[in-house]
């Protein structure tokens, strides 16, 4: 089967002034179809860049990514992104900013009201549908940009660290609504994360990524049974999934923290 996504040996080199940042060197790998892939690494190891990169926001400065075989060229249309902060509208209410995508994708609104309601249910929101944005949780915030991103059926979802600002209760509640959705969804599902525990517990495969400028250690397939549950992390195997990926962290350079904490 061919994979949905193909990254050929991308680099991107920031410059600004005197300045130059290598965020990213050479790096390459391929998902397919409904998988769940995490990447984790240090901060500033180009893990934000290199979604940029691959939803076209931000251009490669050499490199190709290619999307069904398609190269990316600009921003993609069939795609959703989930943000650290849910950046939501505070103007308008639950529903509203749900369908926010559809308004821009100059779609029938009429057409995906049921569906943006059956999302919001989905979540655990129903009822909250013309409530404001500061009236609700941040956890409950992130579940009104997950329907968002999910509303017009994109066959790709790009997250980048959406529940790090989170409590570690609510994150751990949001990443197993996350695996739920995505087992009943069947979207591929790109994440960036710094928790190790995270990225194992969600995916099939974890992405490790060097210190700046960024480049692939290793692609770690995660071979734990699903559907999977909160109890699997006391488990040997979860356990030696997470030290193998401390230990490549440590050994590329990645900070103590970044290579030692399972947050």
């Amino acid at each position: 089967m061919p994979p949905l996504i193909a990254i050929r040996d991308v680099s991107k080199v920031f410059t600004g002034g005197a300045k130059i940042v290598n965020a990213l060197e050479r790096v390459s790998f391929e998902i397919h179809k409904g998988d769940f892939v995490s990447i984790v690494g240090a901060s500033g190891c180009g893990k934000s860049t290199l979604l940029k990169i691959i939803s076209g926001l931000l251009p490669a400065t050499s490199g190709n990514v290619a999307i069904d075989g398609e190269p990316v060229a600009g921003p993609l249309e069939n795609v959703g992104m989930i943000f650290q902060t849910p950046v939501l509208l505070k103007w308008r209410p639950v529903l509203g900013n749900v369908l926010l995508p559809v308004e821009f994708a100059k779609l029938d609104i009429s057409s995906y009201l049921e569906k943006a309601r059956a999302l919001l249910k989905l979540v655990g929101l129903e009822g909250f549908e013309e409530m404001y944005p500061h009236q609700l949780s941040g956890g409950m915030q992130q579940r009104v940009s997950l329907c968002r991103a999910l509303v017009t059926d994109p066959q790709l979802l790009l997250m980048d660290e959406p529940f790090g600002a989170l409590d570690a209760m609510t994150r751990d509640e949001l990443d197993a609504e996350l695996l739920r959705i995505w087992e009943e969804k069947k979207k591929t599902v790109l994440f960036v994360t710094h928790s190790i525990q995270e990225a194992v517990f969600l995916s099939d495969t974890v992405i490790v990524m060097s210190a700046r400028p960024g480049r692939l250690l290793e692609m770690l397939a995660i071979d734990l049974p699903r559907p999977r549950t909160m109890e699997m992390m006391s488990t040997g195997k979860f356990g030696e999934y997470t030290l193998k990926i401390r230990t490549l962290l440590a050994g590329a350079g990645g900070s103590a923290k970044a290579a030692g904490s399972t947050t």
